[in-house]
């Protein structure tokens, strides 16, 4: 993280279960099948939103930042395997880089121990009142260089809108 120069994070493997702590299951659809039998590519996506989404949504608290939220600014996915229906994937999540105003995380999404695909994805902290980009809020920057893989925050997801 650009925070902590000690953090490396060219050592981080997303493809490996070992650099996550948080988790989302997601349940592969049938409807998540395109005309080869194999799940879509637009799937493994929402997969991967799926899992970002409950890592973001834990780390603002609507009580005390009512008006603080993230948007997505840029995601790729590298797919490395293909999938099919049925089945639960396991997605994993973690700090990547904290930035001034964004945040950097990693995914990999796991069928068994298998790594079907990893992804990388950039939010940045806006206003929700004058739309526009803000600082990450200090407590917030605080409980991410703490936990940059949220072992300890885990299912907290708390964002009402």
């Amino acid at each position: 993280m650009e925070s902590d120069p000690a953090m490396n994070t060219e050592d981080i493997q997303l493809s490996s279960t070992a650099s996550y702590r948080f988790w989302t299951p997601v349940t592969i659809r049938f409807s998540d099948q395109d005309p080869l039998g194999h799940v879509n590519n637009c799937a493994y996506a929402a997969y991967i939103e799926a899992s970002r989404t409950m890592f973001l949504g834990s780390l603002l608290d609507t009580d005390s930042e009512p008006d603080i939220d993230f948007s997505l600014a840029s995601v790729t996915i590298d797919y490395l395997k293909e999938m099919h229906y049925p089945g639960t994937v396991d997605v994993g999540g973690r700090v990547l880089r904290l930035g001034n105003k964004s945040i950097t995380t990693g995914f990999g999404v796991f069928l068994g121990e298998t790594c079907v695909a990893t992804s990388t994805s950039v939010n940045v902290f806006f206003s929700t009142t004058r739309r526009i980009s803000m600082p990450i809020p200090d407590n917030v920057r605080i409980r991410l260089e703490a936990d940059p893989m949220l072992e300890n925050m885990a299912g907290t997801y708390t964002r009402q809108h």
